[in-house]
């Protein structure tokens, strides 16, 4: 390999890769392979997304010596790797040194470590946790010289607040702002980040590359959608959203600045597919990375486990996806059939395990304990959670994982039962409200997302779609008979949970005064459950677990 001998042409290219946290070993290997793909392409520099080499977030997993170590050992053989002459890195890794453990950025080239970075501002809100366990870098550093270009390398978070970092930057030299992130998704964050990205180029002057790691990681779904932004505060180039993917870009000096000759220029998705793919893209990787051959869940015949199924199948494919309809007394012939139809439509297996005979024995080993007391909502969660009970028992036999399906409007509220529907390993539609649902089903039957292994056309059948919703623990219910009209519901928990709107404010949009009491009561009270509950994917920028952490022991009410 031979360098590229014109200072004034750099190829960067930008990896946009999924690593597995804790998988050194696997992400030194694939950092190795996009490397040798960037040098067949002509790139002199490949820049790597945060802590690639550990994987992010890696959490507590740092305060490990033993990995650091692992990844500081990794680092050194990439060092190595770069005596051949072809494309330097940049690459993010965790690195302990004297003033405590960073989250850092190495360069390498010529064999060697040139440079390292540390973190300044580490973000302490919402999913990110990072001052728990790295300490921020001392100073603000100044630009690296790279093959005679001087590169500024903001991380992250650097970018996103108060400190002036790029300016600073700039100041000492720099000519490129090169970011390595960690940013997970939520709706309409891309434009989020791009806006961010424009007002540190007005305040550096410097154009910026914005590398975005990819792939799910527990709750949270790192989307790519790498892009540029010119000095002149137009977009240079944009790479795909949800996508592995290796982009090698042209650039330029230009009298005043550097200039983005070539990259790629994809479509972002609209906000329907972005979030169906993020569910997917979620659910993939959880059950793929935690090793899991294939998945169970129950298929009720409603629209939640409906667009669970096309979910799993879309993610995985029908031969690992397997649905089990559990009927009792309550459950109707049109759910039977609906149940069949959408398993059918998507190719996956389905079996029918009828519940009556295993309810009817709790209920009859409960006869003298419950003697005199009326029939209720006790009764009704026995048929709830003997159906989890069976789908553990088939996950425990086969070693399939289960997908539980509960929404986030349901999960609100408490709208679910406990070691019952909220049985299961990993729920792919916890961050999306009711009316999501629905409108995600819709977009579902008419598109086949990119990436999705499922088939065409209707996979969720307009009956589905169209029957009041129901769980049918008891004759003719709905959900409407114990909660609010889920457009009605839906908004009041948005401003409840997302905006953090008091009682006054959300009655001035409409609303019920009693209603929204009423359904702020039951948010409070049902978290105890949400603490029990399977991880699913954030969708939204306040999702129930990493950014929401209310006390279980709660007894304010807002009475205004």
């Amino acid at each position: 390999m031979i360098k590229n001998a014109s200072p004034d042409i750099l190829r960067i290219a930008i990896a946009q890769l999924n690593p597995v946290v804790g998988d050194v070993a696997g992400n030194l290997a694939m950092a190795r392979a996009a490397r040798a793909d960037a040098a067949r392409q002509g790139a002199d520099l490949v820049l790597f997304t945060e802590l690639f080499i550990a994987g992010y977030p890696p959490e507590d997993l740092v305060m490990k010596p033993a990995f650091v170590a692992a990844c500081e050992k990794a680092v050194a053989d990439l060092a190595a790797d770069t005596a051949d002459g072809g494309p330097g890195m940049v690459m993010g890794t965790p690195l302990r040194r004297d003033s405590g453990l960073h989250n850092s950025i190495v360069v390498l080239d010529d064999g060697k470590m040139i440079a390292e970075r540390y973190k300044l501002d580490l973000p302490n809100y919402g999913e990110f946790d990072e001052k728990r366990v790295f300490q921020a870098g001392p100073s603000v550093p100044g630009p690296v010289n790279f093959r005679g270009v001087r590169l500024g390398i903001p991380i992250c978070e650097d970018i996103w607040g108060t400190l002036g970092i790029c300016e600073t930057l700039a100041e000492s030299g720099a000519e490129l702002l090169l970011v390595p992130n960690g940013s997970p998704y939520y709706r309409g964050k891309v434009d989020v980040r791009q806006q961010v990205a424009i007002l540190q180029v007005i305040e550096s002057g410097l154009p910026l590359i914005y590398a975005n790691q990819l792939g799910g990681q527990d709750e949270l779904v790192f989307d790519g959608a790498s892009f540029a932004i010119q000095a002149d505060r137009t977009l240079a180039f944009q790479m795909s959203q949800f996508e592995e993917t290796l982009a090698v870009t042209t650039w330029k000096r230009e009298a005043e600045h550097w200039v983005c000759a070539s990259g790629p220029m994809s479509k972002i998705p609209e906000k329907e597919e972005a979030d169906y793919r993020a569910c997917m893209l979620g659910l993939r990787d959880y059950v793929n990375k935690n090793g899991f051959k294939n998945v169970v869940l129950g298929l009720s015949g409603g629209i939640d486990s409906a667009i669970c199924a096309a979910l799993a199948v879309d993610a995985l494919g029908e031969e690992r996806v397997r649905c089990v309809m559990m009927p009792y007394r309550y459950t109707s012939k049109e759910s039977l059939k609906d149940a069949e139809d959408c398993a059918r439509a998507l190719g996956c297996r389905y079996e029918i395990v009828p519940i009556f005979e295993p309810v009817e024995g709790f209920l009859n080993a409960l006869t003298q304990v419950f003697e005199g007391t009326q029939e209720g909502v006790t009764e009704e969660n026995l048929q709830s959670r003997t159906r989890g009970t069976l789908l553990m028992a088939l996950s425990n036999k086969f070693g399939s994982m289960v997908v539980t399906t509960g929404n986030k409007s349901e999960m609100s509220v408490g709208y679910a039962t406990l070691y019952g529907d909220m049985n299961g390993g990993f729920n792919p539609i916890k961050d999306l409200y009711k009316m999501q649902v629905y409108s995600l089903s819709r977009w579902r039957n008419g598109t086949v997302p990119p990436g999705a292994l499922g088939p065409s056309g209707e996979v969720i059948p307009a009956a589905i779609i169209d029957k009041p919703p129901s769980a049918e623990l008891r004759p003719d219910q709905t959900d409407q008979d114990s909660l609010p009209p889920y457009p009605v519901l839906d908004d009041i928990l948005e401003c409840l949970v997302e905006n953090e709107m008091g009682v006054d404010e959300i009655v001035a949009r409409g609303h019920d005064r009693e209603t929204v009491h009423r359904v702020e009561h039951l948010l409070y009270i049902a978290e105890y459950k949400r603490r029990q509950a399977a991880p699913g994917v954030k969708i939204t920028k306040k999702n129930f677990g990493r950014d929401r952490r209310y006390p279980i022991t709660n007894k304010f009410r807002d009475r205004s």
